[in-house]
């Protein structure tokens, strides 16, 4: 814990108080999360009793370094006071704020306020006597300029020129600076994880590389993929996300529909990982190579995309760690090894792996091992399965263990449950998190949600990343809905969230239909066969896809979570928001019913986009390209979703 009390003279009482400094995290235990570039304001509120003024400071340094960087910081009013540095590396970076009583200042302030010509002369001597403390601390030419101002202060007669020395800009602050600090207060260190812009900003698409090939029912291969990576960089996405790769386990597999007992040839689930092929370090050998899997990799690159790994640590009865370690998996009372379960449901084709084991060193270093090997090899993204069913300090360690060596790994944490354990997962170091934006349909549940997510303290390490729908998750709204609704989903996850992503061909082409009325799995489901996918089809929201990801990557504003702001409207099926980046300024107005044509009013909060209040301006819609002559804060609004599901805009200067 930081203890800003703490002086840093034992001998020396403490004075000065630092509160509520940010960004901080449960008080400095967590980091606080930033990308590469950003300019990372520090505050806080320092102060001391009575009338004292005081002075603070920002120690600062990077990754690696020992030395800190000191900048004095620049004081807001009320008791705030505020710095920044820019992060121009990957990894921790730390803060620390000094803070403390400054006699000169104090001194400084009540001498301007004196009248009497010798009550000046007497402060004036005890102002010469604080600047001849200075004076004895300072070096070479500072050292003689304050002590010829402690002179003249102390010798000085005539009130103006008194006044006038201590109106010397250029001399106080030397005096300040060479001043003692010995009754300081500091605090602790506070960390700021530094990541790569694509932490912050972030459009993915999943896919089944089985999938991928163009013969219906002949298994893809990563070459199917990588012929792929064309038509879904025109899509306008950046990250290519690829569920398990490894080979899948024969015993107990799963037939399609998630049947309990499979058929002959029935492929099984990409989660049931691990067979006489090998485990989580081996390739699915009907997917290919590790070179051609490696190849995949530099192609994405070349396409200024990336490939984003699933690791989901668990096993199927095959796995070569349930012969080598058996100590890593609960026993039932007959000696069998526990299979996954949800009563009434039973997954006897997994097994979870004990964390509780003794031998949990060992368990953790290997699993440290499977997500160094694939960093090695050139993944740097990964999407991490079910996070919250595994212990936070193990995550905590190994992701801290990962970026050790490679700065650069991102990691997603797929954890739909409690808040509080998403939040957790979230400080101990994942960079990106699965939100319920999933499950969030009316204009408050998102309003809300998203003022959450974006305004509230929890920004400072919760990064959404929104998803639409998952292989795992066909939303009640999206179960045999119209393409429109589909539309809306996607426009609402791309322009509220920085970071999101589709389960793709299944989203693109409308996939609607559930398995049975009261689920969210899909009927006939991916993960459990291989899909052919009619990608050509006439329907196919993939123009519609690629404009609204041009758009995103057209927009500063659009890259980032917290300009998001709320404007009014009169019509609830209407959702209108802002966010700003410097100039650029987007505004989005959604029609949240996808049946029906909604009308109404927009009052926007024009000093929030940078508008003069009664003037007159345009917006250009970027998804239709028409323009739209606006004037003062109301306005109106005509949406049809056969036509368009919302307005996207822009303002022209």
């Amino acid at each position: 814990m930081n203890d800003a009390r703490k002086p840093l003279r034992e001998d020396v009482a403490p004075a000065a108080i630092i509160e509520d400094v940010r960004p901080s995290v449960d008080s400095g235990r967590f980091a606080a999360k930033r990308s590469m570039g950003d300019k990372i304001v520090v505050s806080a509120d320092g102060f001391a009793h009575g009338h004292e003024k005081v002075a603070c400071e920002l120690r600062y340094r990077g990754p690696g370094e020992e030395a800190w960087q000191t900048m004095p910081m620049e004081f807001l009013g009320n008791d705030r006071w505020q710095a920044s540095f820019t992060a121009d590396r990957l990894g921790l970076w730390q803060y620390r704020i000094a803070c403390w009583i400054d006699p000169l200042a104090s001194w400084r302030e009540d001498f301007a306020r004196r009248i009497d010509p010798e009550d000046l002369r007497l402060a004036a001597k005890v102002g010469a006597e604080l600047v001849a403390l200075s004076a004895a601390r300072a070096k070479g030419t500072e050292r003689e300029r304050l002590s010829s101002l402690a002179r003249q202060m102390s010798e000085g007669k005539d009130a103006a020129t008194l006044r006038a020395l201590a109106q010397d800009e250029a001399l106080f602050n030397i005096a300040r600076r060479n001043a003692s600090r010995d009754a300081a207060s500091e605090t602790g260190a506070f960390p700021v994880v530094v990541e790569r812009e694509r932490a912050r900003f972030s459009s993915w698409y999943e896919l089944f590389p089985r999938s991928a090939g163009s013969t219906p029912g002949v298994h893809g291969t990563f070459v199917d993929v990588e012929e792929r990576l064309d038509e879904i960089a025109a899509m306008g996405f950046n990250v290519v996300y690829l569920p398990p790769i490894h080979p899948i386990g024969r015993t107990k597999r799963k037939g399609k529909n998630n049947a309990p007992i499979g058929n002959p040839g029935d492929v099984g689930s990409p989660w049931g990982i691990g067979a006489k092929e090998g485990g989580h370090t081996a390739i699915h050998p009907e997917l290919g190579t590790l070179a051609d899997f490696k190849h995949l990799l530099r192609s994405a690159r070349l396409r200024k995309m990336e490939i984003a790994m699933d690791i989901a640590f668990q096993v199927t009865p095959d796995h070569p760690w349930v012969k080598e370690h058996p100590e890593w998996f609960r026993k039932r009372p007959d000696g069998s090894i526990q299979h996954a379960e949800n009563p009434p449901k039973k997954y006897e084709d997994i097994y979870p792996i004990d964390f509780d084991t003794r031998d949990w060193k060992a368990l953790w270093q290997a699993l440290h091992d499977v997500i160094a090997f694939w960093a090695r090899e050139g993944v740097e993204i990964f999407r991490v399965d079910n996070p919250h069913t595994k212990p936070f300090a193990f995550w905590e360690w190994l992701i801290a263990e990962i970026r050790r060596e490679h700065p650069a790994a991102i990691f997603l944490s797929e954890a739909f449950t409690r808040p509080r354990a998403m939040h957790r997962l979230a400080k101990v170091g994942f960079s990106q998190s699965y939100t319920y934006f999933t499950w969030r349909v009316t204009k408050k549940e998102l309003t809300e949600y998203f003022t959450e997510l974006t305004q509230e303290d929890s920004r400072e390490y919760f990064r959404p990343n929104c998803w639409p729908n998952t292989p795992d998750i066909l939303p009640y709204h999206l179960q045999k809905a119209p393409l429109t609704m589909f539309r809306v989903r996607l426009l609402l996850a791309a322009t509220l969230a920085a970071n999101y992503g589709i389960y793709g061909p299944a989203y693109e082409l409308g996939e609607n239909l559930p398995r049975e009325s009261t689920s969210e799995e899909y009927l006939e489901s991916e993960k459990y066969e291989i899909k052919a996918w009619d990608r050509k089809r006439a329907d196919s929201l993939a123009p519609f896809i690629a404009k609204v990801n041009g758009i995103r990557n057209t927009h500063p504003a659009l890259q980032s979570d917290w300009s998001l702001a709320f404007h009014e409207t009169d019509n609830e099926q209407l959702m209108c928001y802002s966010k700003v980046e410097g100039a650029d300024r987007i505004l989005v107005v959604v029609n949240l019913d996808p049946l029906r044509a909604q009308a109404g009013f927009v009052t926007l909060d024009l000093e929030a986009l940078g508008v003069a209040a009664n003037a007159p301006f345009t917006v250009l819609d970027e998804l239709s390209g028409e323009r739209y002559p606006w004037r003062g804060a109301r306005n109106f609004v005509m949406l049809d979703p056969a036509r368009a599901p919302a307005h996207v805009f822009s303002f022209e200067a």
